[in-house]
């Protein structure tokens, strides 16, 4: 299956989500590329949105090739074998740099709102496709640790052993699709998988009116 778009993948996942509608239940994107979906699936579903904001951290002799991944407060999500191998003092001063960004990433996207918080609820979280896993491990790490009912991870696509391995560590994986030969990269997936903006998620977000607040209390 090839999704047309970002907007027709978060529709057909939320088709596949649709036992979650009217659960006590929150979605949290996984920004840039999971927002367009989580937003869909929010609407749908009729939960609040919110963001978990995932860096990876690359190698570095080669930074596209991920040795760990890491949020504004979770634990860092580690290729143990890899990060043996760096220097560890490196490795710590670029946690602590990738913390920082996705917390600024957090305040550019969001500017003051609360977080909303998942606790003794069901967490989805939403990305627009997986194809390793470890930002989304880093997510669920971070989501974990403010005490959810349940987690659930929500993905168009994802290689079948990530699905595996993801099952393990939450309570429900949700893929539309699941191939056991992956094509290698998640935009083989779509006829349009042009980059999201920074500025594409702030109109998002701004846009999108979570349930139960109250928007036109200063009209």
């Amino acid at each position: 299956m090839r999704f047309a778009n970002r907007k027709a993948a978060g529709e057909a996942l939320a088709q596949s989500l649709d036992r979650y509608r009217g659960a006590d239940c929150v979605v949290y994107a996984l920004p840039r590329g999971g927002v367009v979906p989580g937003v869909v699936v929010a609407d749908a579903l009729g939960c609040p949105l919110d963001l978990v904001i995932p860096r990876k951290i690359g190698h570095p002799h080669n930074s596209e090739y991920a040795i760990a991944a890491v949020t504004e407060q979770g634990e860092p999500v580690v290729n143990a074998a890899e990060v043996a191998r760096v220097d560890a003092e490196w490795f710590e001063r670029e946690v602590a740099n990738q913390r920082r960004e996705a917390a600024r990433r957090r305040q550019s996207y969001l500017g003051d709102r609360d977080a909303v918080s998942p606790a003794g609820r069901t967490a989805i979280l939403v990305d627009d496709g997986i194809a390793t896993g470890l930002t989304m491990e880093a997510a669920v790490a971070d989501v974990k640790g403010r005490a959810p009912a349940r987690i659930v991870v929500a993905v168009p696509v994802a290689p079948a052993d990530t699905v595996a391995r993801l099952r393990r560590a939450v309570d429900d994986v949700v893929a539309v699709e699941a191939p056991e030969l992956f094509l290698g990269g998640v935009g083989a997936y779509y006829a349009d998988f042009r980059q999201v903006g920074d500025d594409e998620v702030v109109e998002a977000m701004e846009n999108f009116r979570n349930p139960g607040r109250d928007d036109d209390a200063d009209s």
